[in-house]
């Protein structure tokens, strides 16, 4: 969040001195990357996005995206270039309203050389015009845009940005969204945040969202089909807003009786986990092949598959709880992942205890002794468990034993003053697997660097009295808890 202060005049005129425009020699490009240790190309040194403008135009009988984004950001350094992840063709840039030269480079990047280079500690702004059809786009070897029988969707993780709209493509760089998209009359436009207004002419319809806090770009989604749209507001006044295609055939009762449960969840969550954070809620499912669900900001992406064996709060529980855990707490590297996944599916184990399907304790003790010492899930560290075990179901569900396992160090008391405080103290931010330990180790005055080491960076299983299971043995097995394999589907479809 930015603050804006009135200077006194003496206080300008220094402003004024100190902010020198850039010269070509003392300018130099922006990195390609912001450094995540995971995707080095990922994300853009040089400068800091406050405000996305997008103004896009679907038609979803061909798949053909046209879109105008303007950018709003300040430079970090003086600039004589700087990247934005991108893979749609783009005709023109413009940087602070004159013609910029630009170039695509490797399969993601968009190459901007603006006509002056750009001075450290100014703000700039950028105007993109592009199109393309996402669906036929592949970037990294795949494509994030799902086509939909009548549509299509951006939702994916770690990246879906690059097919709808240009970015600084990195969580360490959030910022508040504005998405206009037209239509034609009869399909609807879904995006994250509140609907500011809808309007319609000459065969098209233009729905406004509005995202007034800030989102990681992964976070941002759009949905193009023709939806059931169901509209409530919270207790407390908050709009719901959620979609379901209507195509969904059989599933379609099951995800409605979830989603439609998302304002209650949401009010049972801000007993746990403090105030929810944004203004607005909901989810959203379209009729897409996949099967996972993603955490995209205030509204969630369900596929129809987390239904297909009737209701499932557990999933809403899960997505739900990533809005304080990963969208308004975001991490700074992804290998920081646990501090997103270990604490939703610690959600879902708190909501099983909430009702009676089993305790946070039980679901612990069935999942530590359903994995024998030699299965491959020990070998996956939670804390650093490398791109291509980023989603594995280790991080879930180890994520959420090493939880348990500080709870029983702690206490309630401490356990749940840190549910509470942690998205408090961070909130709007970013924080790392290391800010969480120190943070739990201020809170409950234990030194706790031995049990996250146990559980979050030890390529082994821990030993029994570590789980609190020393009780356990293949004679004395514990009882699986109801919900267990309800959350062990939820996960197995949660790769994204």
């Amino acid at each position: 969040m930015r603050h804006h202060r009135l200077l006194v005049p003496g206080a300008a005129a220094a402003c004024l001195l100190l902010a020198v425009p850039a010269s070509a020699a003392d300018a130099t490009p922006g990195a390609p990357g912001i450094g995540d240790s995971y995707y080095p190309s990922y994300g853009n040194g040089g400068y800091d996005v406050s405000h996305y403008d997008l103004r896009l135009k679907y038609q979803p009988t061909t798949d053909r995206l046209e879109g105008t984004a303007t950018i709003l950001a300040d430079a970090r350094q003086n600039l004589s270039r700087f990247n934005l992840d991108f893979a749609l063709d783009v005709s023109e840039v413009l940087v602070g309203g004159k013609k910029a030269a630009f170039a695509a480079t490797g399969d993601h990047e968009l190459e901007v050389t603006p006509a002056a280079p750009l001075t450290s500690g100014r703000p700039f702004t950028v105007v993109v015009r592009y199109s393309g059809t996402p669906s036929k786009v592949v970037a990294g070897g795949f494509t994030s845009w799902l086509r939909t029988p009548d549509g299509g969707v951006a939702a994916n993780e770690p990246e879906s940005a690059w097919w709808w709209f240009p970015s600084n493509d990195h969580p360490l760089d959030k910022a508040t969204y504005d998405v206009s998209v037209a239509v034609p009359d009869g399909t609807q436009a879904i995006s994250n945040g509140t609907l500011q207004s809808t309007s319609s002419k000459l065969g098209w319809t233009r729905y406004n969202w509005r995202s007034s806090k800030p989102q990681a770009p992964y976070l941002a989604t759009l949905a193009v089909g023709k939806f059931d749209i169901t509209t409530d507001t919270t207790a407390n006044g908050l709009p719901v807003i959620n979609a379901y295609s209507k195509d969904l055939g059989g599933n379609a009762g099951a995800a409605r009786a979830s989603v439609e449960r998302s304002a209650e969840i949401v009010d049972w969550e801000s007993t746990v986990f403090g105030p929810y954070p944004f203004d607005a809620l909901g989810g959203y499912v379209p009729n897409v092949p996949t099967g996972y669900a993603l955490e995209t900001q205030t509204r969630p992406f369900y596929s129809p598959k987390q239904f297909a064996k009737g209701a499932n709060t557990s999933v809403v529980v899960h997505e739900l709880a990533h809005q304080w855990f990963g969208d308004s707490v975001s991490l700074k590297d992804w290998r920081d992942i646990w501090i997103n996944e270990g604490f939703a599916t610690y959600a879902q184990w708190l909501w099983s205890e909430k009702e009676g399907e089993g305790t946070a304790q039980e679901l612990a003790d069935y999942t530590y002794a359903s994995h024998p010492a030699d299965d491959p899930f020990w070998t996956v560290e939670p804390g650093d468990p490398g791109p291509e075990n980023q989603f594995h179901n280790a991080v879930y569900d180890r994520g959420a034993l090493a939880l348990q396992a500080l709870r029983n160090e702690i206490g309630d008391e401490d356990f749940f003053a840190i549910l509470k405080g942690w998205p408090t103290a961070h909130r709007y931010g970013n924080a790392s697997v290391k800010d969480f330990v120190a943070y739990a180790e201020k809170v409950s005055g234990k030194p706790l660097a031995s049990l996250f080491d146990t559980w979050l960076f030890t390529p082994s299983k821990p030993a029994a009295s570590q789980a609190r299971a020393a009780e356990l043995s293949p004679a004395k097995a514990p009882v699986r808890p109801k919900s267990w394999q309800r959350i062990q589907d939820t996960h197995s479809a949660h790769r994204h």
